[in-house]
């Protein structure tokens, strides 16, 4: 028996509001439930007791060495136990950590580690050469940590291991509560820091709906660690709330499956590219993975066609939530019966005045007319953009801030997104949205990926194009373009549909399945007529 069946879940579940404001949420399950599993990773397997042991040993190295509250950390490192090590013992020492996203270039990773006043760099050994390049440029960094394996080459770059090696494990005194620090993508010019001051807010709607159970649940983590979306949903949430996580580095989709049958996973969170693709394999491979266990899974930061979802949804029942938000705050949230019943839905503006949908002079727009989508500060830890205050400012109008995402909420309250402002083609004064185009597109068996922009036209302004990327054993073909336009003249309007398909072998997409939609615009501008 673990303490936890003595104490009680619902009594531990009281004790972890206090534990997480001093940042050793981890600390109370290493007491209630020790030996149950933490973590899943491919480089180790930690139980509750051990994830707790060498955070405590990881904080007081960090102290030792003058790091402390407030200060500025930087993590470049892959999903891997370290990780997961790291982000713990800052968050109870005070430490306002930035994961860095480990595909940028190495002049890109020196910017973010000099602006977010990083005194101490975790770098994983596999990212050798950028290591060396931050340690050549990076002008304020004081100390560097390898995972994995000391860099060779790398002056002054100490190893992980030995930095936690003879501390003791016992939980440290005076834990005080850190924050992480990320950076926007940076479509438009520089990224920026949204810095969130450190405090425990209560819990979100996903986290209630969640339903955590303590020593019992087991969350597959699915994207890179460095992202928000992955970062809160797939560690900080359910191991806060006694979750094992396990981690997968780099997505598969029969692999997913695998570790969903062998690990009996009940929650994930994953975007709608992931769900094409396990929607993609034969139905021959879903049926040979027992996915029973599965009783939540969550989605967002990228938008879900409808067909999509609804197939989701008619594969494993009722248990695809989904939200909307931001690094910067909170948005909407809506489970499945209510999304079934309103189908492309992001959820309900919780009070009415959590979203707004305003026109371009600032004036709030009646229900059902399309608009940029304002999203209210949140009342605890409101964001700011870190040493930029008229950046701030600029992102507010009174207390909502916006993503620059277009949409409209119906009489209900329930929001409705159509695109973001950014990708939105005029043609021929008309508005047109490619997620529209995009969503009729994905429902035709030779397409894996798709992306719409808008080209060029000399008559009309800009018209539609369509680059997609073929399902294995697809050939591409001046008749299968042809097909793929009628396929979408069938379903929408003619205005909508795109005159030209181009078909390549891979689309620019973020790691959070977001695509990089200025970069595909733009590899299209200097040959477009």
């Amino acid at each position: 028996m673990n303490a936890l069946d003595s104490f009680g879940l619902d009594r531990a579940r009281e004790r972890l509001p206090a534990a997480q404001a001093q940042g050793m949420s981890i600390a109370l399950w290493a007491e209630l439930i020790p030996d149950a599993l933490a973590l899943c990773a491919d480089t180790a397997e930690l139980t509750f007791r051990e994830l707790n042991a060498r955070c405590n040993q990881l904080a007081r190295a960090l102290r030792e060495r003058g790091i402390g509250f407030g200060d500025g950390v930087a993590l470049l490192c892959t999903n891997r136990a370290e990780f997961v090590e790291v982000f713990w013992a800052t968050r109870r020492i005070g430490v306002r950590l930035t994961t860095i996203n480990w595909q940028l270039t190495a002049a890109e990773a020196v910017y973010i580690v000099d602006d977010c006043d990083a005194k101490l760099l975790f770098i994983e050994q596999r990212f050798e050469s950028v290591a060396r390049e931050l340690a050549e440029r990076a002008q304020k960094l004081r100390l560097r940590v390898a995972i994995g394996a000391p860099a060779p080459g790398i002056a002054g770059c100490e190893d992980y291991e030995s930095l936690l090696r003879g501390q003791p494990e016992a939980d440290i005194e005076a834990p005080r509560l850190g924050t992480h620090m990320l950076y926007t993508s940076g479509t438009t010019g520089r990224p920026k820091g949204v810095y969130r001051p450190p405090v425990a807010a209560p819990p979100t709607a996903t986290a209630v709906a969640a339903d955590y159970r303590a020593g019992e649940s087991v969350h597959l983590l699915t994207g890179p660690l460095y992202h928000a979306a992955p970062l809160s949903f797939s560690l900080a949430v359910p191991q806060a709330y006694g979750a094992a996580v396990v981690m997968m580095d780099g997505w598969q989709a029969e692999r997913a499956l695998q570790l969903i049958e062998r690990q009996r996973v009940t929650h994930t969170h994953m975007v709608p590219t992931m769900f094409h693709r396990l929607l993609s394999l034969p139905e021959s491979t879903r049926k040979r993975y027992d996915s029973s266990s599965l009783r939540f899974i969550l989605h967002g930061a990228a938008p879900c066609p409808v067909p999509l979802k609804q197939a989701m949804l008619d594969w494993l029942g009722p248990i695809v939530h989904e939200y909307y938000a931001a690094t910067e705050g909170t948005g909407t949230y809506v489970d499945p019966l209510s999304w079934l019943s309103r189908p492309g839905t992001v959820g309900k503006s919780v009070p009415a005045d959590h979203v707004k949908i305003l026109d371009e002079s600032g004036l709030e727009l009646a229900p059902g007319q399309v608009g940029q989508v304002y999203l209210k500060r949140p009342e605890q830890g409101g964001f700011q953009y870190y040493k930029d205050a008229s950046k701030t400012e600029r992102a507010y109008r009174d207390r909502h801030f916006t993503l620059g995402d277009l949409g409209y909420l119906d009489r209900d309250g329930y929001l409705f997104l159509t695109d973001r402002s950014a990708h939105l083609i005029i043609s021929g004064g008309v508005n047109i949205y490619p997620a529209e185009v995009e969503a009729v597109l994905l429902t035709h068996p030779a397409i894996a990926d798709v992306g719409v922009i808008g080209v060029p036209n000399l008559e009309w302004g800009e018209e539609v194009k369509a680059v997609a990327l073929l399902q294995p054993g697809c050939a591409k073909s001046a008749e299968l373009a042809a097909e793929l336009i009628e396929h979408c003249r069938a379903r929408l309007a003619h205005y909508k549909c795109p005159r030209t398909v181009d078909f390549v072998d891979e689309l620019p997409r973020h790691d959070n399945g977001k695509l990089y939609k200025h970069k595909l615009r733009e590899s299209y501008r200097p040959r477009a007529s």
